[in-house]
This record gives structure tokens, C-alpha cells and sequence, in this order.
């Protein structure tokens, strides 16, 4: 899914602390699993929405209690940015 984005994860050193060589789709499942609103928009600026939902919705294949727990924020989260993508994109 091309090239890591070393210089965007560098903003976020927290999520894969353990393995700053990790791939984009570990960082972007990382960050859905600890949702924070900022960050998953940047995610998505960065990345696209449609990937980080793509992300999303394999993680949700994963019956885990991390994905239990973090299911109420991320969808209200990436509901809010495609609702704000939209606005955007008529106002352009």
C-alpha cells in the first residue's frame, strides 16, 4: 500500500512506540483502537478516509475487547470527518 510515511508517524511517536519501522496500516490500526479525534483526522487528511474506514473495518473482523471498547468512539469519529469531508467538498 505504498511507502511509510516515516516523517507523518514522527508526530505521533506514542503509537507504536516499539517499532518506529512498523507499516502505516499498523499505525492507523493503532491509532483506531486508542481514538482520538484529532488524530484520526490527520490520519484521514493523510491517508484518505476511505482507507482509514477500510482499516477499520478489518479490524472489526477481530472480535477483541480493544475493538469492543473502542467501537462507540471510532464510529461516531469517522462519521463526523466523512460529514465534515462533505461539507468541504461543496463549499470548494
Amino acid at each position: 500500500m505504498g511507502v511509510q510515511r516515516t516523517s507523518f508517524w514522527e508526530r505521533y511517536p506514542g503509537l507504536v512506540w516499539s517499532n518506529r519501522n512498523a507499516s502505516d496500516q499498523v499505525y492507523i490500526r493503532a491509532a483506531l483502537l486508542k481514538p482520538r479525534f484529532s488524530e484520526l483526522l490527520e490520519i484521514a487528511l493523510e491517508f484518505g478516509l476511505d482507507r482509514v474506514q477500510r482499516e477499520w473495518g478489518e479490524l472489526q473482523l477481530d472480535d477483541t475487547h480493544a475493538v469492543h471498547r473502542a467501537r462507540p468512539l471510532v464510529d461516531r469519529i469517522l462519521v463526523n470527518i466523512g460529514k465534515g469531508f462533505e461539507i468541504a467538498s461543496t463549499r470548494n
